[in-house]
């Protein structure tokens, strides 16, 4: 079940905010505790409260704080989308998001107003936060102006591109439909859009689309002479009074607005006269144009008469002013009741409310962003503090990542190095290493160096060791930071940096072993590409594993994967797919993946098979009809060292994916490997995993 869902448009004044009260109003009656979250809004609400946020927010009395309804405001995200920095923008809007759903029982999330500069990059943020998000959409397209044909390619093409990049779409609601349109629109649609996403065709209601005076007041400004508590009244129509009165008593609609200069007592007088007759359409309201107002004698009659509509006088000229009521577009206010509640009934009689909440109910979210993958995996670290220990303090890379883990709090460190050396390459790097959660060890002046040695040699005198190769040996920073872990001093160890893949996992080997029923370890990569997360094993420690191996592989692999919320769907990965192909290769995988279904049926697996198969759902289909895996492996299982370091390398650097790795994996407690080429990120993300990875035991 989805407990959030996004609201999206792809054009301005689309009748998103019926949707959005339509919507809260459903969830109300399922939910105690509903959200209303709007990433980006249109300016500081100190300043201007976003429309549609203060409806819906006030209207429902929802106890929300105006600052964590909003993540940024429309120039805020501009400035980091034209800097390059939209991850950033879309790691906050996740935080802020995830606040709020840990708080409530549902959210509902809404995409821009598409009203302003920047509406060029505006689509692709919206998309890109729904997708980051994981949340389902419903799509709002209006009907205004377009004929059948265009609005049904605008469906269309809204709904590819959602689902060009796998964001799931539940509803489509064609609004703002001329009513002679609805039944033809309803048709084409149903019999193209496909049969799982819900359709809602909502006809033109104008009710819903005409300002109020207190709208036509907002927008002009000027001065209200009389009518206060008739500001609600609504504007249908609107006419220029400067003709004589008989004429101009011809052209009144019902609702109708006059615009006349100040100085025109005559058609004001009449123009009452006229709202009050039986005969006359309702006058909704007078504007004075010209910064001229009546003459005393006429503001004294208006002042004695019962029922005056609203009169404003506005300093602009009459063409002005009228271009400026003819541009105003109306939207639900919390103001206006009247017009929440008929967006509401609206709602409910053309959307199929509970098919809506049969696919809310039922909707599994597919796939992780690399954003929301890296925000789980802080949010995971933090649950139970972890002690890590990172035996490469003389590398400037493990030190600043260390000052980004203890600045954010995450985890308690063990940094092994001559602490003089390590304060002093801190204060040449800039940065602080706050004390509350660091130590700085050197090994040889250790408390439990003896200790260690001691432990050491009874670990390993059978195999040849005496005292002083113990000795010798617990002076290494990576035997000392092993043997911290296996103590219990220490609940995981990163290293690499400056060590090779043998030097940092073989004490590991020789001491913390491998857990009982695992006979390799092996390792994986997260690769975080720019829609999902997938896992590649193994790229760094077995050279050219047997079947037997391979299949411990891949449902290591698997495990680790289902360990970090990705759900495992396993490619095991050759030259060919299927029985396409023969060659003692491709029968080492054929023979591993019959192993892993003999040994984990639960596991979703298939191999041979290519990468191409494996992650393309068109070319998966054509090679592997059957399976379950084809086009949408999650997990890549390669047969040997070669290929798979090789091919994550060339993912990452092609595609610009984030490979966080390698994760060793099958050791009793957790000790991870890092490239010598590594980045400050990389040992930042390493540590997360490896905390994380204490935590599952």
């Amino acid at each position: 079940m989805t407990k959030a869902v996004f609201i999206a448009t792809a054009e301005p004044y689309s009748g998103k905010s019926l949707v959005s009260l339509g919507l809260v109003n459903l969830l109300l009656g399922q939910a105690r505790k509903v959200a209303y979250f709007k990433p980006i809004i249109a300016a500081d609400p100190q300043q201007q409260p976003d429309p549609h946020l203060d409806t819906v927010v006030r209207h429902f009395g929802l106890p929300l704080a105006p600052a964590d309804t909003y993540a940024y405001t429309r120039p805020e995200a501009l400035r980091l989308l034209e800097a390059g920095r939209q991850g950033e923008m879309i790691d906050v809007i996740i935080q802020k998001f995830k606040a709020l759903e840990e708080a409530h029982d549902f959210t509902v999330v809404e995409g821009t107003d598409f009203v302003g500069p920047g509406t060029a990059v505006e689509f692709d943020a919206n998309v890109s936060v729904a997708k980051n998000l994981g949340v389902p959409v419903l799509l709002v397209v209006s009907g205004e102006g377009k004929s059948t044909a265009q609005l049904i390619s605008a469906v269309l093409t809204l709904l590819r591109s959602f689902e060009a990049r796998e964001v799931p779409v539940l509803l489509v609601v064609a609004n703002r439909v001329a009513p002679a349109q609805a039944d033809d629109v309803q048709e084409l649609l149903r019999a193209q859009l496909p049969a799982e996403v819900l359709l809602a065709v909502v006809p033109e209601d104008p009710n819903l689309l005409h300002p109020t005076m207190q709208e036509i007041q907002d927008e002009l400004g000027g001065k209200l002479l009389f009518g206060e508590e008739a500001l609600s009244n609504q504007v249908d129509n609107y006419v220029i009074g400067a003709m004589q009165v008989p004429n101009f008593l011809n052209y009144l609609k019902d609702n109708v607005l006059i615009v006349t200069p100040g100085d025109r007592g005559d058609i004001i007088v009449c123009a009452l006269q006229a709202n009050q007759s039986a005969t006359f359409p309702r006058v909704a309201g007078i504007v004075l144009t010209a910064g001229s107002e009546p003459e005393a004698p006429v503001l004294r009659l208006l002042a004695g008469l019962p029922g005056v509509v609203p009169i404003l006088a506005v300093p602009t000229g009459t063409f002005e002013t009228t271009t400026r009521v003819g541009a105003i577009r109306s939207r639900i206010t919390p103001g206006n009741p009247k017009k929440i509640q008929l967006a509401i009934s609206t709602f409910t009689r053309y959307v199929d409310v509970a098919a809506l909440q049969e696919k809310l109910v039922s909707f599994q979210p597919e796939g992780l962003t690399p954003h929301m993958f890296q925000y789980r995996l802080l949010q995971w670290a933090r649950q139970t503090r972890r002690h890590i220990v990172l035996p490469e303090g003389n590398d400037d890379r493990i030190l600043r990542a260390a000052a980004l883990l203890l600045h954010q709090d995450i985890v308690d460190l063990t940094i092994l190095g001559n602490p003089d050396d390590v304060a002093a390459a801190a204060k040449r790097l800039g940065i602080n290493l706050p004390a509350a959660h660091l130590r700085i060890i050197d090994p040889v002046a250790s408390e439990h160096y003896d200790a260690y040695v001691e432990a050491f040699y009874e670990l390993r005198k059978d195999k040849g060791v005496n005292h002083d190769m113990a000795r010798d040996l617990l002076r290494d920073v990576s035997y000392f930071g092993s043997m911290m872990v296996h103590q219990g001093h220490a609940d995981g160890m990163v290293s690499g940096a400056v060590h090779t893949t043998q030097h940092t996992i073989r004490p590991a080997l020789q001491f913390i072993k491998t857990k009982p029923g695992v006979s390799v370890v092996s390792s994986v990569f997260f690769m975080c590409l720019p829609d999902r997360v997938a896992v590649f094993g193994d790229c760094a420690v077995n050279p050219n594993p047997t079947a037997e191996q391979l299949a411990e592989i891949a449902i290591s692999s698997a495990d680790t994967s289902q360990a970090f919320g990705i759900e495992p769907r396993v490619a095991m990965l050759s030259y060919s797919s299927g029985t396409s192909g023969a060659g003692a290769d491709v029968e080492k995988v054929r023979q591993a993946t019959e192993r892993v279904r003999q040994l984990r049926p639960d596991l979703k697996v298939e191999g041979p098979i290519q990468y191409d198969a494996a992650v393309d759902p068109l070319v998966g289909r054509q090679k592997l009809p059957d399976s379950e895996v084809a086009g949408q492996a999650s997990v890549f299982i390669f047969p040997d060292l070669n290929t798979g370091n090789n091919t994550y390398k060339a993912v990452q650097r092609e595609t610009g994916a984030l490979a966080i790795g390698p994760v060793l994996q099958g050791l009793n407690k957790p000790v991870n490997d890092l490239s010598r080429g590594c980045t400050v990120d990389d040992v930042f993300n390493t540590v997360i995993i490896t905390a994380i990875q204490s935590q599952q035991g």
